[in-house]
């Protein structure tokens, strides 16, 4: 009987950088007796979470269970990419008790689930539930949750304009999607930017659902997996600010990736990524580095100007080979002044 139940999927959705892959890693280690799957997907053509979370892989998660789709959000490319992927993991010979769906940082999330509802895969498959990672201490200072009044009497002085930003609409969309929603970088935000964050994520809500403040994703499997919410049958409840279109675009926003030589100084590329959020408006930094002298590989991950480094595993046979993926809104994103901001023009990091 149970091969012919549902497998349950969990969708994790979340701004860019907002700890996603870091609370998949802390599942992986704690999966409460499940074996797991995990569908990972980028922006850009680079993958990097998928290999920070191939390194946790055990034997409740094999790492061929471990699947990456880059180039390509998961929403814009459900034929091509999503549905493959998914009757490949469900034909595994050991078939997962859940699965992970860790969507890229500007996928909305609505349109991946009226993808459960596709022939294919639809009496094999359920949404467990939609967990939305917001960063605390980022919505505590407003920069993802836009006063509404304020829009409003902006657009009143002046009816041609719109004001909303597309990440701004990003942002909604993930929180109306939600069942949880994890209020995550607690520790950084405090007491009084969790409550800020709470009063600002609740006035973008349709309707209430649990929040829960988190730091280095820890929170017990039992609270997030097995909510039974079968999302894909109460879609209604979800509104977006693209229902009744028939497809969406992801034109606001690209990514380049920058190759670098060894880097010797990390303090100066830590500054050069900050400078570049600062002067370049970039959302998100992340890849890998090569030290000069170290045998280990440095892994950068960078959220505005705030920027997390750290040496997470040995080259080994790997190529020592440096590279940054840099995202940000269409306009900013230039590859010539990039290279600039980190140096590439000159002598080097």
């Amino acid at each position: 009987m149970n091969s012919l139940a549902k497998v349950p999927v969990t969708v994790v959705t979340g701004f860019l950088g907002s700890g996603k892959t870091t609370l998949i890693q802390h599942l992986l280690a704690n999966p409460d007796g499940k074996k797991l799957a995990v569908l990972v997907n980028e922006f850009g053509s680079e993958g990097v979470d998928g290999e920070i979370l191939k390194s946790c892989a055990d034997a409740n998660c094999p790492e061929e269970n471990i699947v990456e789709l880059a180039n390509g959000c998961i929403c814009c490319t459900v034929a091509d990419d999503f549905i493959p992927t998914m009757e490949k993991l469900l034909a595994r010979p050991v078939r997962p008790d859940h699965i992970l769906i860790e969507t890229s940082g500007l996928a909305l999330p609505k349109p991946l689930l009226k993808a459960f509802d596709w022939p294919e895969i639809r009496s094999r498959i359920t949404v467990d539930g939609v967990i939305a990672l917001a960063d605390a201490e980022a919505v505590a200072a407003g920069r993802f949750a836009p006063d509404p009044a304020a829009v409003e009497a902006q657009r009143a002085a002046d009816g041609n304009l719109d004001h909303e930003t597309p990440l701004s609409e990003v942002f909604e969309d993930q929180i109306a999607c939600a069942d949880i929603v994890l209020l995550t970088k607690a520790d950084l935000a405090g007491p009084a930017g969790i409550e800020a964050a709470k009063a600002a994520i609740t006035a973008e809500m349709p309707r209430r659902v649990p929040m829960l403040s988190v730091t280095d994703g820890a929170i017990d499997a039992r609270v997030i997996l097995g909510l039974g919410a079968a999302a894909e049958n109460d879609l209604a409840a979800r509104p977006s600010h693209h229902d009744g279109e028939e497809d969406h675009e992801h034109d606001d926003f690209a990514s380049v990736v920058i190759d670098l030589p060894e880097v010797t100084d990390i303090e100066a590329l830590v500054a050069s990524v900050q400078r570049l959020s600062r002067e370049q408006n970039v959302l998100r930094v992340k890849g890998y580095i090569a030290v000069a002298g170290k045998p280990m590989r440095l892994l950068l991950q960078a959220v505005g100007e705030r920027v997390r480094h750290q040496f997470d595993k040995p080259w080994g046979a790997a190529l020592r080979q440096s590279k940054l993926v840099v995202i940000g809104e269409h306009g900013d994103i230039d590859e010539a002044a990039i290279k600039v901001g980190l140096g590439l023009s000159g002598s080097g990091i």
